[in-house]
């Protein structure tokens, strides 16, 4: 049985790196097209304002492990039935990540994106019941036909919080495991992120109030 799904693996691996100079260009083709639609938006930026975007290529064995969880085998494959695994059935080989401060920005991109992409699936990611991040995914034309893309748009705080907790608790070492399953680090994990989005909300309204006794100060009454 070990043996019968060794090869599977194996030959997802080799697959996996068949497919790797497609991963590269579709990452590639995304990043740039992103970057260019959102010229606009980026160049409008106030001074306090940021807008980051970030690639990545998801590794052989993260790309492993992602399909196998999808599995409904608990988290096995089935090993009379290794034709049906490919890991062109996932959508995020190849990604980028659009994050933004604040967080009143995000619906700005979003929408410019999604004017550039029409045809690609909403994943929107919510944590508490609330939407975390837009997230979408489809083919990027001229870069594969075999390869789907993913972009993903958060708020900056948020996102650089999870480029931390990636690796701790999201997909973590082995030593770490009993860290990530944690009932009491959940809680602070949730903790985290409604503290950033209260940063944000709190900081938008500060802005507002700002701007509006700048404008009444610099009104003046036509005669």
């Amino acid at each position: 049985m070990a043996e019968r799904a060794r090869a599977i693996e194996d030959r997802l691996r080799e697959e996996y790196f068949q497919l790797l100079p497609e991963i590269r260009r579709v990452a590639e083709q995304l990043e740039a097209e992103a970057r260019f639609h959102l010229l606009p938006i980026s160049r409008a930026l106030k001074h306090y304002e940021r807008l980051v975007v970030r690639s990545r290529v998801k590794d052989c064995e993260s790309a492993l492990d992602s399909l196998r969880r999808r599995q409904p085998e608990g988290a096995a494959f089935d090993l009379d039935h290794p034709e049906l695994y490919t890991l062109t059935h996932l959508n995020d080989l190849a990604g980028i990540r659009i994050m933004a401060f604040p967080r009143s920005r995000l619906a700005e991109i979003e929408k410019t994106l999604r004017g550039s992409f029409p045809n690609w699936t909403a994943d929107p990611v919510e944590e508490n019941g609330e939407l975390t991040a837009f997230t979408y995914y489809g083919h990027c034309a001229g870069a594969s036909n075999k390869v789907k893309g993913e972009y993903q748009i958060v708020s900056m705080l948020t996102g650089l919080f999870w480029e931390v907790e990636h690796s701790a608790m999201y997909k973590p070492s082995p030593d770490l495991k009993g860290v990530a399953r944690s009932l009491s680090m959940q809680e602070r994990y949730k903790d985290v992120l409604s503290a950033l989005k209260a940063f944000e909300k709190e900081f938008e309204a500060s802005v507002r109030i700002s701007q509006l006794i700048a404008n009444l100060l610099n009104y003046t009454p036509q005669q």
